[in-house]
């Protein structure tokens, strides 16, 4: 057959992987200049590896993700480094990034608020019943099974953070997702996430995968024709990867029952500001901080890579990330780099008083407004088919690896379950 491939980011890859191998003559069209997706990365000249655009890292329970790079034969190049998540409390950080040490978090207090917690956390791990949960709110099944207080403390900003305003209409199954399958071991590539891609597209174009950069498709017709700038080209299956939004302005010719679906997925947006600077912020060597709104930070997270990562990696340069989710009308996105630079800097000082603005060597703003979806209850009966009603037409996004949170594993997951889809 015959197939297009629309979008160049891990679903968009791993399905062309799949389908080449078995024979199948693929085209990928990505709109930007490199391919990656979400994933993508940049690099200075005195950096040995790149830097994401959006902070990543694998879990080591990222079963197709690590499976396909095995695949390829890249697992060598894999690196799980030691990092360290920490959570304010009363101005003061603590470690975070284990059940033991969340067990000692002083903002749990003593007694009964710390056996429940460990209770839940325990529970969510050995259950596999998430449908249940679905039919409920993060807020209301926490309210009722950890407490108040152990929500409020522990849970709820994070919410409140990564959703905003519809903090209290996600629902639990999205949550048990998370504490399900995640570990504190956090994985990167030799390189960096860049570099793996690059190593997957030499294996694609030696399978005969053709990848037309910045060619951003204009529609897609009933028959499989695709448009774009430089013409148009029929196709006997085509695959989209992109934002539901997207897909419905890319296929007018989709029915109303289906485009009315697209339409009723929301998500939020996000925005990362990168920095390279002179010092280290972190003297103790924290990787990322969790930051509740509550605290008058402008953005949900810090994370120095280089932490992580040594700075040897990048010419000796820290890198910070400062990121944030937020509505895709959020002043935020219409801001410029200078404005998010003016209202994301002065905070620093409260991680580290001697943080000066003069540290700052250089700096990279990355903002979509396709960056995490929202589930609400009883999301599953709400997510688009991978087979789309056009004869031919798949549609894999990160809004349908529901209940299992957005990321690159995931990606891979949906993207080769589709190319399963379009062979048989």
């Amino acid at each position: 057959m015959k197939i297009a491939v629309i979008g160049a980011g891990y679903a968009g890859l791993s399905a062309a992987y799949d389908l080449a191998r078995s024979g199948h003559d693929v085209v990928i069209y990505e709109s930007t200049d490199r391919p990656g997706g979400l994933a993508v990365g940049f690099k200075e000249p005195n950096w040995d590896w790149s830097v994401e655009g959006y902070y990543h890292h694998w879990f080591a329970s990222d079963e197709h993700m690590l499976g396909l790079i095995e695949e390829l034969g890249f697992s060598e190049k894999v690196r799980f480094p030691r990092p360290y998540t920490v959570m304010m409390h009363k101005g003061k950080w603590y470690p975070f990034d284990s059940i033991p040490q969340a067990l000692m978090y002083p903002g749990l207090g003593w007694g009964i608020n710390k056996i429940r917690f460990g209770l839940v956390g325990l529970y969510l791990r050995l259950t596999n019943n998430w449908q249940a949960m679905e039919k409920t709110t993060v807020d209301a099944w926490m309210r009722k099974w950890a407490g108040n207080k152990v929500y409020e403390t522990m849970w709820e900003p994070m919410m409140k953070g990564k959703f905003g305003p519809h903090y209290k209409d996600v629902n639990m199954a999205w949550m048990w997702a998370r504490m399900h399958a995640r570990t504190s071991r956090l994985g990167t590539y030799v390189g960096g996430f860049q570099a793996f891609t690059d190593d997957m597209v030499g294996v694609l174009k030696d399978l005969g995968v053709e990848i037309c950069l910045e060619t951003p498709v204009k529609e897609i017709t009933e028959s499989l024709e695709v448009t774009f700038d430089s013409g148009k080209e029929k196709y006997d299956r085509v695959l989209v990867t992109t934002s539901p939004g997207l897909l419905s302005r890319m296929v007018p010719a989709l029915p109303d029952s289906y485009q009315s679906g697209l339409k009723d997925l929301k998500s939020m947006g996000a925005v990362v500001l990168t920095l390279s600077i002179s010092s280290q912020l972190s003297t103790q060597g924290y990787y990322w901080y969790n930051i509740p709104k509550e605290q008058g930070y402008p953005f949900l997270a810090v994370v120095e890579h280089t932490n992580y990562l040594s700075p040897e990696y990048f010419g000796g340069d820290h890198i910070i990330y400062c990121g944030d989710y937020r509505d895709s009308d959020h002043p935020y996105f219409e801001m410029s780099k200078e404005q998010i630079l003016e209202e994301f800097l002065p905070p620093l000082k409260r991680i580290n008083p001697d943080f000066d603005p003069s540290w700052v060597k250089k700096s990279w703003l990355y903002r979509t407004k396709y960056g995490q979806p929202v589930p609400e209850m009883n999301h599953s009966g709400r997510i688009p088919s991978i087979q789309t009603p056009i004869q031919g037409l798949y549609f894999a996004s990160m809004s349908q690896v529901y209940p299992w949170d957005r990321g690159t594993n995931f990606a891979v997951e949906i993207g080769r379950r589709a190319a399963g889809m379009m062979m048989d």
